[in-house]
C-alpha cells in the first residue's frame, strides 16, 4: 500500500492554499504533516492525518529519544498556537504502540476526523476476478445502468457536482464543504503537483448529469474522496456504473488499489453496503488519539454537540 496521501507535502500545501497554518515535521525518523483547525469560541487544536509517519528500522533501536524531541515539538507547539489539544490519527496500529511504549501520553478520543475503517479493492486480479468478487446485486445493478444509457466521462464541472451533492448530502445525513472548497480541490490537484491529482467523473443519462464522483490519484493507489448522485434518477443505478467502470480504468492504467474511503454501518448504513457490495476487503485503522495541553477545554471540545 502506497503512504496515506494525507500526509504528503502536497496535501499540506493544498491545506496551506485553503488559508489554513501548516507545519512539516521531518527529523529523518519521524515526519508530520501538522494541520491547525480552528473551532468555536476561538479555540484550536493541531492535527495529523493518517500520521505520524515513523521509521520502523529506527524502531529496533528504540525511539525514545525522539519521540521525546516529537513531544516537545508538539507541545512547544501547541503552546505558541494557543491549542487546546493536538490529534493524532494513525495509520498503524505499531505507530500508536511505539508513541506510547516511547513516553507519548496519548489518550483515545471517540471524536475522529478520518474514517477508521475503509474498504480497498485489488485492482491487480484480472477482470473476471474482480468482476466475480462484486455482490450480485452490484453486477445486475451495473447492467440496468448500462441498459438505461448511462455512460461515464471526466469532466472539470465543479458546479455540477456541487448541486449533486447537495441532494446525496442531505438524503445521506452527512455535512459537506462549500462549493468553493471543491472547485479549489480540482483546479489544485488539477495540475502537475507530484505525488497527488484529482479528477472529477459524471455519470450522464440522456445529456444529464445523473451523479459523481472525485478521485485522488497518489502513487497506485486511487481513492473516493466525494460522491453525488440525483436522487430523482437514483433507479439509473449510475454510482454502480461509475464505480465499476472506474475500476477497469485504473486497472488498465496500473494502479494497484481502489480506495472506497471510509465506511461506517451506524452513522451511514446505505454507503457502507454499497461500497462493501465491490468485494473489497475491510481495512480498520487504529483510531484517534488526543495528547492533551489544556485539559479545561479539551474536556469542553470533548463533551460539546458535533
Amino acid at each position: 500500500m502506497d503512504r496515506p496521501f494525507l500526509q504528503t507535502p502536497e496535501w499540506l500545501a493544498f491545506q496551506k492554499h485553503l488559508g489554513r497554518r501548516v507545519w512539516r515535521l521531518d527529523d529523518g525518523f519521524i515526519k508530520a504533516n501538522i494541520i491547525r483547525h480552528d473551532v468555536r469560541l476561538g479555540q484550536n487544536f493541531l492535527y495529523i492525518p493518517y500520521g505520524p509517519e515513523l521509521n520502523l528500522d529506527m524502531a529496533r533501536d528504540g525511539l525514545r529519544n525522539e519521540v521525546k524531541h516529537f513531544v516537545r515539538y508538539l507541545q512547544q507547539l501547541a503552546h505558541a498556537e494557543g491549542s487546546m489539544f493536538i490529534k493524532i490519527e494513525p495509520a498503524h496500529d505499531i505507530v500508536v504502540e511505539l508513541l506510547i511504549r516511547n513516553g507519548m501520553r496519548l489518550r483515545h478520543s471517540p471524536r475522529h476526523i478520518q474514517p477508521i475503517k475503509t474498504v480497498i479493492a485489488d485492482l491487480t486480479q484480472t477482470e473476471d476476478e474482480m468482476l466475480d468478487r462484486l455482490h450480485h446485486k452490484h453486477r445486475y445493478n451495473i447492467n440496468l445502468a448500462q441498459r438505461h444509457g448511462v455512460t461515464v466521462e471526466e469532466s472539470d464541472d465543479a458546479e455540477i457536482f456541487w448541486k449533486l451533492l447537495r441532494q446525496t448530502a442531505e438524503h445521506d445525513d452527512f455535512r459537506t464543504h462549500d462549493m468553493l472548497y471543491y472547485k479549489k480541490l480540482l483546479r489544485f490537484f488539477g495540475e502537475d503537483r507530484g505525488e497527488l491529482r484529482t479528477r472529477l467523473f459524471l455519470a450522464m443519462q440522456g445529456g444529464r448529469p445523473v451523479a459523481g464522483v472525485i478521485m485522488m490519484e497518489h502513487g497506485r493507489t486511487v481513492t473516493y474522496l466525494h460522491g453525488a448522485m440525483d436522487r430523482e434518477h437514483r433507479a439509473l443505478m449510475a454510482p454502480h456504473l461509475v464505480h465499476w467502470m472506474l475500476m477497469k480504468r485504473y486497472k488498465q492504467q496500473g494502479y494497484a488499489w481502489y480506495d472506497f474511503w471510509g465506511i461506517d454501518s451506524d452513522k451511514w448504513p446505505g454507503v457502507t453496503r454499497f461500497k462493501l457490495g465491490f468485494g473489497a476487503r475491510t481495512i480498520e485503522y487504529p483510531g484517534s488519539f488526543d495528547l492533551v495541553t489544556k485539559r479545561f477545554w479539551s474536556w469542553l471540545y470533548r463533551i460539546a454537540p458535533r
